[in-house]
């Protein structure tokens, strides 16, 4: 029989994000006969509140976080990797909702924090945390920054895994609001071979994602219509993945409306 935290998280992964949701407050809400079990209930609830993001529900997301993170504290400690990346989750939270300089100043505590860690998970918890840092800084206009903290991550990041994925596409957001969309683009392109070797499952947090660094490097040299085929793609995937009110299918069809009124 599978265990039940394991079908939440499967679910989640599988972009079955109403599921996984429903399934990991059931979790949450069972009741504990081992004292050893007890991480059971606070795990399910952050598997529940990055449900919660992922359909779009920010503002609730980062209150299960917020309720969460006591809990983790006394449970495994403040810097034990399943708090920093509560911690990060709950930053990328405060960034699809416009508190940007929040994430920046949380997600740089948390990068610093995790790689005094040791552990196979941590690289993993350092990259998500530096990724939502670059998010915020592209978010807040300091587009050099998020350039040279996204060099310096890859610089230090070999692999050709999602961290890498997030990594390129951070550093293409930043050169496109330099207006340098032949680098851009270039490297959208590089993070669209790494995408490809991956099974689907890997693929679908960063759904829409590539093709919205693309086609805005595209519609900056000139070439509308591609741009708008690819923009179009990207609101219709991240509408099918996500729902209408998640942050990425949003700025997809921002995007889209400005091609068309240009």
């Amino acid at each position: 029989m599978t265990n039940p935290l394991v079908q939440a998280t499967a679910l989640y992964h599988a972009g079955r994000y109403a599921e996984a949701e429903a399934e990991a407050r059931s979790v949450a809400a069972a009741p504990r006969t081992k004292p050893e079990d007890e991480v059971f209930g606070p795990l399910a609830l952050g598997i529940a509140g990055l449900a919660v993001s992922a359909q779009g529900r920010h503002a609730e997301a980062v209150s299960i976080f917020d309720a969460l993170l006591p809990v983790f504290d006394g449970l495994v400690g403040a810097e034990h990797p399943l708090t920093l990346k509560l911690r990060s989750d709950r930053a990328h939270a405060l960034s699809a909702l416009g508190r940007y300089a929040e994430c920046e100043a949380e997600c740089a505590a948390v990068a610093q924090l995790a790689a005094r860690n040791t552990g196979p998970e941590v690289p993993l918890i350092v990259v998500h945390a530096r990724t939502g840092q670059i998010q915020a800084l592209i978010a807040l206009g300091r587009h050099e920054e998020a350039e040279a903290l996204s060099r310096q991550n890859l610089a230090a990041h070999c692999e050709p895994d999602q961290a890498t994925l997030i990594l390129r596409l951070g550093l293409a957001r930043s050169l496109n609001c330099q207006g340098r969309h032949v680098e851009a683009l270039a490297e959208a392109e590089r993070a669209d071979e790494v995408r490809r070797d991956w099974p689907e499952e890997h693929r679908r947090p960063e759904t829409g994602a590539v093709e919205l660094a693309a086609a805005i490097a595209l519609l900056g040299l000139g070439r509308g219509t591609e741009a708008r085929l690819l923009a179009a793609a990207a609101r219709d995937d991240c509408l099918a993945a996500f729902g209408p009110d998640n942050s990425r299918t949003i700025e997809a069809q921002v995007l889209l409306d400005r091609i068309d009124g240009a």
